[in-house]
């Protein structure tokens, strides 16, 4: 399976790209605050951490097999600033798996810029790659990303108590995941 979207993909409110050099300050503006970085499997980065970061994002436009994925900058029009990333990894092409991600600077949550974007990557996963099914992880203590899962229609199917020790604490992850036909069945009530 592979995926090559044409970009830039333009959504109502929000515009998906590859990464480019230029995004350098703004990635570290969002990777080196605590309250983004606090769900995530990294810690706060240094400069030095955002260049290596953002050296293997603009790598990452297009799915060539398994373990492969797209991370999108994410930007509202008509601003070119980064307002956060998302991500679409193919786990698995033989069972049709995937996963999607995502991470919105503090200033920009809580106005649906999230809900749309990750929307997209679900029709990308669907219609475009052709998968089955595709998950979604967050920290329970994640209410925000949570309330995204549950918007996009997608089911919650665990929770994992003390499934990881991050950042000096066991942390706990709850997943959620939807089929093709369930998506499908959702884009006919839209």
């Amino acid at each position: 399976m592979q995926l090559r979207p044409a970009y830039p993909i333009r959504l109502e409110r929000v515009l998906l790209r590859p990464f480019v050099e230029s995004d350098f300050d703004a990635v570290l503006d969002m990777q080196s605050r605590p309250e983004l970085v606090r769900y995530l499997m990294w810690d706060v980065m240094d400069a030095e951490a955002v260049k290596t970061f953002l050296e293997r994002r603009l790598r990452q436009t297009a799915i060539d097999g398994d373990d492969t994925a797209i991370v999108l900058a994410a930007t509202i029009p008509p601003s070119d600033r980064v307002i956060g990333e998302f991500m679409l990894r193919l786990s698995s092409e033989r069972h049709r798996q995937g996963e999607i991600g995502w991470s919105l600077h503090p200033d920009a949550q809580g106005h649906g810029y999230a809900t749309e974007a990750a929307r997209e990557l679900l029709r990308l996963a669907f219609e475009d790659l052709g998968l089955h099914r595709v998950v979604a992880d967050a920290d329970p203590r994640n209410t925000g990303s949570l309330r995204i899962m549950e918007r996009l229609g997608m089911r919650h199917e665990a929770d994992y108590v003390d499934a990881f020790f991050l950042k000096g604490e066991w942390v706990g992850e709850t997943h959620y995941a939807i089929l093709e036909d369930e998506w499908r069945a959702l884009q006919g009530r839209h």
